[in-house]
């Protein structure tokens, strides 16, 4: 697997719980946000300044967004970062979309996961 860049983004972010089918208010366009509605819940993960009040939230996430695009036959790219983040014990939040994937770890453990994603080969910006 090549060496990957890494943005990590600026705000804040939160993981948000619903009920399964609550009504969910959308974030405002412009930050990374992802809407999941499962059977059992409906999870919102947005910047931190814009997670609904009514939500069960889980704050004080930063945010890693790999910056190319691969195929979906591409194996192991988002392994790739994760295995460096599980050797240095960083527990994580990943997700995706059609173009890309996205992590996120705790605002406390940002530094050192740079830190690993770095020693692993990989360019952080951000």
């Amino acid at each position: 697997m090549p060496a990957l860049a890494l943005t990590l983004l600026e705000a804040p972010y939160a993981v948000c719980r619903f009920p399964a089918g609550a009504p969910v208010p959308a974030p405002s366009p412009g930050a990374f946000s992802l809407l999941v509605q499962a059977v059992e819940e409906t999870t919102l993960v947005c910047p931190l300044h814009q997670a609904p009040p009514e939500a069960e939230t889980d704050a004080g996430w930063r945010c890693f967004r790999i910056v190319q695009s691969f195929d979906f036959s591409v194996p192991g790219i988002l392994a790739s970062v994760l295995e460096p983040l599980a050797r240095a014990g960083i527990g994580i939040f990943a997700t995706s979309t059609f173009s890309t994937d996205y992590v996120l770890v705790k605002e406390q453990d940002a530094d050192r996961a740079v830190a690993a994603l770095q020693a692993a080969g990989h360019r952080v910006d951000g």
